[in-house]
């Protein structure tokens, strides 16, 4: 039963942080600023303790949610046979660039504390 009432929280807070992006017209998604509502509350002990027991159940079964991806990567399989490969490069370049872009920032920022 608290994993539920857990459940229940998580998306209270989920539908307060789409609540607040919509009224805000805030650049940023939904579930991110329910989440960023959600860290200071988990100061209280109470509800710490309740939301704990969904993320258990839901780290627990895991593997349950990967089951809808695999599914769908199984009935496009003719798209993946065909653009697998300029997929996997794409996904490749895009990978190192964001990490190369983000290594090239922080050393800059470490550079610029020094001036």
């Amino acid at each position: 039963m608290q994993a539920l009432t857990g459940f229940t929280l998580l998306l209270i807070f989920q539908a307060l942080g789409e609540a607040l992006v919509r009224v805000f017209n805030l650049p940023l998604p939904g579930p991110v600023a329910g989440m960023v509502c959600l860290i200071p509350a988990l100061y209280w002990p109470r509800l710490r303790v309740t939301i704990q027991a969904a993320a258990d159940f839901l780290l627990n079964n895991l593997s349950l949610l990967f089951v809808p991806v695999g599914v769908g990567v199984m009935t496009h399989l003719d798209l993946l046979s065909e653009f697998g490969v300029r997929i996997g490069l794409i996904l490749i370049v895009s990978s190192v660039v964001g990490i190369a872009v983000t290594a090239w920032l922080l050393g800059h920022t470490k550079e610029d504390e020094h001036v």
